[in-house]
């Protein structure tokens, strides 16, 4: 029981939250405009509650809500560009509510034209948002794409899309953490801490998975070697 509570503590009060998250947040730089208008957008599911949303037969935003803000951001900076939303239902169980329905609704609402988006709908985790929509919009060798995810998600996130043949660059948002000012920054806040812990070592162990199972080619996956 001592142990258990130690174990408590740490997760809730300690950096070791920070400390999961920095080298993740950290992997890539923001996305530089100089190069000039990417070809589309494409935005990783994860913000929307599809089960809450089809009950309320509203959008409702739990989490990561950057994503959405940036799609909406660059959508209106480039506005010939199209926006792909890739998220369907992580439900072990079967379920009808799918969170790109949704997501469609709520950017929508945002001003972005419903002729612009491309709702991918059948993804269940990151590997099918890589594989569903290379499929789905075909990019050619010489298309830039921008991939919009958390920037604690987007080592995975990159890493998938490489393997699945889909060059992207990363547009990395929602960041958990300022830098390295908070490696050794303790909380009081324990839901905070206890969240950035649980948000880090699910993401650890997603890279160690996916690179045990082949479907990244490196544990942790940075920027393109040019």
């Amino acid at each position: 029981m001592a142990a258990s509570i130690a174990l408590l503590a740490l997760c809730a009060f300690s950096p070791l939250g920070n400390l999961l998250l920095y080298p993740l947040e950290a992997r890539f730089p923001p996305w530089d405009a100089s190069r000039g208008a990417p070809d589309g957008i494409i935005v990783l599911g994860g913000p929307i509650d599809a089960d809450v949303s089809a009950a309320r037969n509203t959008p409702v935003v739990r989490g990561a809500a950057d994503r959405v803000f940036a799609a909406a951001i660059l959508a209106r900076r480039y506005p010939a560009v199209r926006i792909v939303f890739t998220g369907g239902s992580a439900d072990l169980i079967s379920s009808d509510a799918r969170e790109a329905d949704h997501a469609g609704q709520l950017l929508e609402s945002l001003g972005i034209a419903k002729e612009r988006l491309l709702m991918e709908r059948s993804s269940r985790n990151t590997y099918e948002n890589a594989e569903f929509t290379k499929a789905m919009v075909a990019p050619k060798p010489t298309e830039r794409w921008l991939l919009v995810t958390s920037a604690y998600h987007m080592p995975r996130s990159v890493g998938l899309f490489r393997r699945a043949g889909f060059v992207v660059e990363p547009y990395p948002v929602d960041w958990r953490t300022r830098g390295r000012e908070d490696l050794l920054e303790f909380t009081n806040i324990a839901a905070d801490g206890l969240s950035k812990t649980d948000i880090g070592v699910r993401e650890w162990i997603g890279l160690f998975v996916y690179r045990l199972t082949g479907r990244i080619d490196e544990l942790l996956p940075g920027p393109a070697k040019d």
